[in-house]
C-alpha cells in the first residue's frame, strides 16, 4: 500500500498536470480525532476552471494506479469520482468549477487546502460544527420521544405481519436513530457541543464502555425472534436514557405514554406467539 506521503504527492502532481486551480482535502484525514488506519480515504477536490473538459475524457484517472471498483456521481455542479485501488487506497475526488467552491465547502464539516496559489479558498469558512450535538431544548426532546415511540408501533406491526425488512428498517433506521440522539444529548448536557462525528462514529468515545456494548447487543436483526427481543430492549433503554435526561435537564416525559407504548407491543407480539417473556 502506498504512504500517506506518496498519495498525496500522487495527488498533487496529477493536479499539476490537468493545471488545476486549487486542491483541499476533507474527512477523517484532516480530524486529529479519526482513526489512523489503513481504511482512511482520501477525500480531495480539485477546484477547476474547465469541468467539460476534465470530463470529456477520463483517462487521465489511470494516473492514480489501476482501480478495484469505481463509482462516477453527479453532485450539484460537481463531478465526484469513487476509487478504489488495487493496493488498498481509496480516493473520493471530486471536481469542483471555481465558480461552486462554496457548494463544495457547505457539504464538509472542515477541510485543509494542499494548492491555492491564486487564493480560491481564502473567502470561504469551513463549518465544523456540521456533526455537533449540542444539548436539546425541551421542543426537540418531545419530537424525538413522540417519534420514537410513535414508529415503534410499526416496527410491531411488521413482526406480527412477518415483515421483517420492514420491521427491520423502522426498528435501526428510526427507532434506534432517536436512542442515539437522546445518548448524544446526554453527552452535551454534561460536556456541552461536542462533535460526535458522521452517523454518530464518534459517540461511544464520551459513554462509558459498557454502553456501547448495551447497544451492539440491540443490532442483531438476524431472526423474528432477535428483531423482537432488539425492539423490546430498545424500548427499554430509550425508556431508561429519556428519563434520565428529562430529569437532568427539566423536561418533562410523558413516561404514561410510553409505558402504554411498551404494553400495546408485548399484547400484540405475545398474541402472535413471537415474544417470550
Amino acid at each position: 500500500m502506498r504512504t500517506e506521503s506518496e498519495m498525496l504527492n500522487l495527488i498533487l502532481q496529477i493536479a499539476k498536470n490537468l493545471q488545476v486551480e486549487a486542491v483541499a482535502m476533507s474527512g477523517s484525514r484532516t480530524n486529529p480525532k479519526g482513526p489512523k488506519d489503513e481504511f482512511q480515504d482520501y477525500d480531495v477536490v480539485y477546484i477547476v476552471d474547465d469541468l467539460d473538459n476534465l470530463t470529456s475524457a477520463l483517462s487521465w484517472l489511470d494516473s492514480f494506479s489501476k482501480r478495484i471498483i469505481e463509482q462516477h456521481n453527479v453532485l450539484g455542479n460537481r463531478r465526484l469520482y469513487l476509487m478504489l485501488f488495487e493496493d488498498g487506497n481509496r480516493i473520493d475526488l471530486t471536481l469542483c468549477p471555481k465558480d461552486h467552491i462554496q457548494e463544495w465547502v457547505d457539504s464538509e464539516a472542515d477541510y485543509t487546502v494542499l494548492k491555492d496559489e491564486k487564493g480560491l479558498f481564502e473567502s470561504y469558512t469551513t463549518s465544523p460544527g456540521r456533526y455537533w450535538t449540542s444539548p436539546a431544548s425541551g421542543i426537540d426532546f418531545k419530537k424525538a420521544c413522540n417519534e420514537f415511540w410513535w414508529v415503534s408501533a410499526y416496527v410491531a406491526k411488521g413482526i406480527c405481519r412477518k415483515q421483517l425488512l420492514y420491521a427491520t428498517d423502522h426498528l435501526y433506521g428510526i427507532c434506534q436513530q432517536e436512542l442515539l440522539k437522546v445518548l448524544a444529548w446526554q453527552v452535551a448536557s454534561d460536556r456541552g457541543t461536542v462533535d460526535i462525528g458522521k452517523n454518530y462514529k464518534y459517540l461511544f468515545q464520551y459513554l462509558p464502555t459498557e454502553k456501547e456494548k448495551e447497544f451492539s447487543v440491540l443490532l442483531d436483526f438476524s431472526s423474528k425472534e432477535k428483531i423482537t427481543q432488539s425492539l423490546f430492549a430498545t424500548m427499554q433503554l430509550f425508556h431508561q436514557e429519556a428519563q434520565s435526561l428529562a430529569h437532568k435537564m427539566g423536561f418533562d416525559y410523558d413516561k404514561e405514554v410510553a409505558e402504554k407504548m411498551i404494553q400495546y407491543a408485548e399484547e400484540r407480539l405475545e398474541t402472535n406467539e413471537t415474544f417470550t417473556k
